[in-house]
């Protein structure tokens, strides 16, 4: 039998995520603490189609409407708003020339956060790569008109790999490198802004037994947001490698996490923790540092991990994978805050930063001073939550076991007089007994004496 354990999950705090599924669907996943904590689906955007199944996703966190991108299998990238899921402008990734959507799937999308703000339209960009290596980067000006015309302005586009597959890509929080790799593609480094590339890896060499492990990327990251020289990458050798641009190519750190390979790295913002997930399901923090397991999250996933965010602000991180549950994490205490039957396989999630409980506001006199009144009716309360009925029921439970202790020792000793009257009774009854035979023998006695004399 499967050993099952039950957790007890506390609620989250107030917190927004959205998730995309194999199905082409966009949920909207909310938590309040007026609420009790409990995440809940409010909105679903789309309709369920498999052919347009979400691939990639990224979200810009600006303050003044912000802006979601989504990579579909058909090879369109929508660009639609993060508040209400109203599609803004749709782009082609797929070329005339080129090979079909099919085969050369988008495998990283990024929206960069940086806009161009005009009194008529706004400048987006987009970074996008396949799975050929087909990567571009372009920027599109769309209308502030409500029908959202967009136009593509200038464009770039190059190759990050001659052969294999590209799996995996990142780009750092600067906007100005980008890391890609993939099965048969070693980790390599580009500069956007030149669109050169200035660093790659090199494989590591073969083993005590002499054997050559295949270069077989799956996911990646920075370790910092605030320097793009650090790289952590996991393998589908379930190897977890730090790469160190300034001092070599091989990799500076490298171990082994459970028996399955990396699906998906996170780092966290204090930049030497990451988050590892797998493909069956186990979820741990690594201090990169020295390469030290932190601890693995409380409640085994049933499916593979196929992305993890971090929270720009709570200590929370959330998970989801081909067992189509949300759940979310409290990064302190390892625990489970909550999960989410979501019906289809997740492929990706994000956190929606700027979302804030509107039933629950700070009141303003909650920082002035207090006066007397306020401190007397203060006073008072105190009083009557010391005088709580629950407090007393818990006095007289106390009481009801101390008399039954002492119901269950008198008990004990009436018994014990009454067998020892009952043994004197015994003794009594004997000894009356005995004195009757001895004054019968007496009585005999006494008259064969008489008859002797006579």
């Amino acid at each position: 039998m499967p050993r099952i354990t039950t957790l007890e999950c506390p609620g989250c705090p107030s917190l927004r995520a959205l998730t995309f599924d194999s199905l082409g669907l966009i949920k909207v996943i909310e938590a309040k603490v007026s609420q009790g904590g409990a995440p809940r689906v409010v909105e679903r955007w789309g309709e369920l189609d498999s052919s347009k199944c979400v691939l990639a996703a990224s979200i810009n966190n600006r303050k003044d409407d912000p802006l979601l991108a989504v990579a579909r299998k058909t090879g369109m990238i929508e660009v639609l708003s993060a508040i209400n899921g109203d599609i803004r402008f749709t782009v082609s990734n797929a070329n005339e020339d080129g090979p079909r959507p099919e085969d050369d799937a988008v495998v990283g999308l990024h929206l960069f956060a940086g806009q161009k703000l005009e009194l008529t339209s706004r400048t987006c960009t987009l970074l996008t790569c396949t799975t050929k290596g087909n990567t571009s980067m372009r920027s599109i000006e769309v209308t502030n008109s409500p029908a959202g015309f967009a136009s593509v302005g200038s464009s770039n586009t190059w190759s990050v790999c001659g052969s294999g597959n590209i799996l995996c890509s990142k780009v750092d929080g600067s906007e100005k490198y980008a890391i890609f790799g993939g099965k048969g593609v070693e980790m390599n480094m580009w500069d956007l802004d030149n669109c050169t590339k200035i660093w790659a890896a090199k494989s590591p060499p073969k083993n005590s037994l002499d054997i050559f492990t295949p270069t077989w990327f799956t996911s990646s990251t920075f370790l910092s947001k605030d320097d793009h020289r650090k790289i952590v990458a996991g393998t589908n050798s379930h190897q977890v490698r730090l790469y160190d641009i300034s001092a070599q190519r091989r990799p500076v750190t490298s171990f082994d996490f459970r028996e399955t390979a990396i699906k998906s790295v996170t780092e966290d913002l204090d930049g030497y923790t990451v988050y590892v997930g797998n493909g069956s399901g186990d979820l741990a923090s690594f201090d990169m540092r020295t390469g030290k397991l932190l601890g693995c999250f409380l409640g085994k996933c049933s499916g593979s991990i196929r992305s993890i965010a971090r929270h720009p602000e709570l200590p929370v991180i959330a998970s989801c994978g081909l067992d189509s549950y949300l759940r979310l994490w409290d990064i302190k205490t390892r625990q489970l805050l909550s999960a989410v039957f979501l019906k289809q396989h997740l492929t990706n999630v994000v956190f929606d930063s700027n979302f804030a409980d509107e039933e629950v506001k700070p009141s303003v006199a909650a920082d002035l001073p207090l006066n007397a009144e306020q401190i007397a009716n203060e006073t008072e309360i105190v009083d009557e939550e010391e005088a709580l009925p629950v407090k007393r029921k818990k006095a007289s439970k106390e009481d009801e076991r101390r008399k039954k202790k002492k119901a269950m020792k008198e008990n004990e000793g009436n018994k014990e007089a009454s067998k020892e009257n009952n043994g004197s009774k015994k003794k009594a009854s004997k000894e009356n007994e005995g004195s009757k035979k001895l004054k019968s023998k007496k009585s005999k006695r006494s008259k064969f004496e008489i008859h002797d004399e006579s």
